[in-house]
């Protein structure tokens, strides 16, 4: 761990619970359950823990996971690799009105920025390095099949390819294919995770995915 434990402030914790609050104000309706309010206060929560551990910001860290899906393109739009850079602009307008230190919202808006995997991009920031981990960290495990379930039924894709659902002898499309997206971007999380809080609450979420891979493939074999 690179900090002691840190704790937020009693006008922090007055601040986050603004932000969760217009978080949810700004949320659709309809959003589909992959990105929903609940995913963005799973995030928040796993954003407090790490960046506790880790000596980060908890503002910052906080702010930007509870901000973190106030633009979210669907995942089939052709610029849904632009989602983070919209959210950015839009969480800064916000902080802005809401008179928001400048410089905290500056650092807000760059972890929001940059913490999509599609993206690709490696943080420079510890707090920008805890909320991607946080919203990787949601993507795995029991919570994460979930949402790709979910993600798969929103695209209105298979689970999966007959011929070849656990992508044995081609590369994995999960724009066809639901499952596909274990092989194309889950099962790679756990090692690209940056903090070592992140990596430890990681390990027993990437055996349950191994672990469902497992049992699918057993019960598309007839067992």
């Amino acid at each position: 761990m690179s900090g002691g434990i840190m704790q937020a402030s009693p006008e922090d914790e007055v601040l986050l619970a603004r932000l969760a609050a217009l978080a949810e104000q700004a949320m659709p309706v309809d959003a589909d359950p992959a990105h929903d309010i609940l995913h963005v206060r799973r995030v928040a929560a796993l954003a407090r823990t790490i960046a506790a551990a880790e000596g980060a910001d908890l503002v910052v860290c906080v702010g930007a996971a509870l901000l973190h899906e106030l633009v979210n393109l669907p995942k089939d739009h052709p610029e849904s690799w632009r989602s983070g850079d919209l959210c950015a602009e839009a969480a800064g307008e916000l902080l802005r009105a809401e008179g928001i230190d400048a410089a905290r919202g500056a650092e807000i808006c760059a972890c929001i920025r940059d913490h999509a995997f599609s993206k690709g991009v490696m943080p420079t920031s510890l707090a920008a390095r805890v909320v991607q981990d946080a919203d990787r960290l949601d993507a795995i495990g029991a919570v994460g099949v979930a949402r790709l379930f979910a993600t798969c039924t929103a695209m209105r894709t298979p689970f999966y390819s007959e011929h070849d659902p656990l992508c044995r002898t081609r590369e994995p499309d999960d724009r066809r294919f639901g499952l596909d997206h274990f092989f194309r971007k889950l099962l790679r999380i756990p090692a690209g995770l940056h903090t070592v809080s992140a990596r430890a609450l990681a390990g027993p979420r990437a055996r349950l995915m191994d672990d469902f891979l497992a049992r699918f493939e057993r019960e598309l074999a007839g067992a």
